[in-house]
């Protein structure tokens, strides 16, 4: 009896994720989607966010971790007034102070400071390993540690709204609708706490959503639902065109590329920038980086 099972198509899924699923339950039901195990997401997202999350199905998987590094883009709400153990809604109430005195050029002078290229330090709840164990798991067994502040860029951090509000132990709040631009790495859940910290009243995060990920935007993005009544993949060439630069080969390089030749690159890509290079059918052969002038292969796909 033939098997005639329709392997899964290599490429790139874009999925808005609810809330309340981790990014590994998302993975989870991917692969039940797409009927392959070979399912991995580049980023996570925490629990309570929701919006983009950018999976790779079969051959897809090996862009993964060079897409992780891109630039992502976010929606938030930040609330002044309350410190949180997670320094988000999820997390134990640590702490109330008053903020109905604090005024929007104060707000403004604190995203000033948050701005650009800083030192952060990441919620003592989250997923970094110290050494070799998770940040989370110190955290909850009660361990006192300190995470080292690592650098990070904030390329724009915008407040859209400023409202007054009280809490539910009737504390005067201020409630940020703001947007940020980041580099790979930025936890929001951090600034929505040190802009508290600065403003004196303390903050955490009530609400993410995620809407870009490198050039991957929201309106790219369907729900597990509608994934799961028709699975829409983003070819892998067509995922690595829109991430990366584009090197294209004549037949007779592809054919050097691809038997092991360390090919001269074009000046135009400077050293240590990913590469997406395609053969002359438009087929993805690989990633490579321009290491001494010459191509260096991170990434095989033919």
């Amino acid at each position: 009896m033939s098997n005639d099972r329709t392997p899964p198509p290599d490429g790139l899924v874009i999925v808005d994720k609810p809330s309340g699923f981790t990014s590994h339950d998302v993975v989870a039901k991917m692969r039940g989607i797409a009927k392959t195990r070979r399912v991995g997401h580049a980023g996570t997202l925490d629990p309570m966010a929701t919006g983009v999350l950018v999976l790779g199905v079969e051959k897809a998987t090996k862009l993964l971790g060079h897409l992780a590094l891109t630039e992502k883009e976010y929606l938030g709400t930040i609330r002044l007034g309350q410190n949180t153990l997670t320094d988000d809604a999820e997390g134990d109430l640590i702490s109330s102070t008053d903020a109905a005195g604090v005024t929007r050029e104060a707000v403004d002078e604190g995203i000033a400071k948050l701005s650009g290229e800083i030192m952060q330090v990441p919620s003592k709840v989250s997923a970094i390993k110290i050494n070799g164990v998770r940040s989370y798991k110190r955290a909850r067994d009660g361990e006192d540690f300190e995470i080292p502040a690592r650098p990070v860029t904030i390329s724009s951090f915008h407040v859209y709204d400023m409202r007054e509000a009280e809490a539910e132990d009737g504390t005067k709040v201020v409630d940020l609708v703001v947007s940020v631009v980041c580099s790979s790495g930025t936890y929001i859940r951090a600034l929505a706490r040190d802009l508290g910290a600065d403003l004196g009243v303390g903050g955490h995060l009530t609400a993410l959503r995620r809407t870009r990920v490198g050039p991957y935007k929201l309106d790219q993005a369907r729900t597990l639902d509608q994934h799961q009544a028709e699975l829409t993949v983003m070819p892998i060439a067509e995922a690595a065109a829109a991430a990366f630069p584009r090197w294209d080969l004549d037949a007779r390089r592809a054919s050097l590329l691809g038997n092991g030749v360390r090919l001269e690159m074009p000046e135009e890509y400077p050293a240590g920038r990913t590469v997406a290079v395609f053969g002359p059918q438009g087929t993805l052969l690989g990633l490579v980086e321009s290491k001494g002038g010459k191509a260096k292969s991170l990434a095989v796909f033919v």
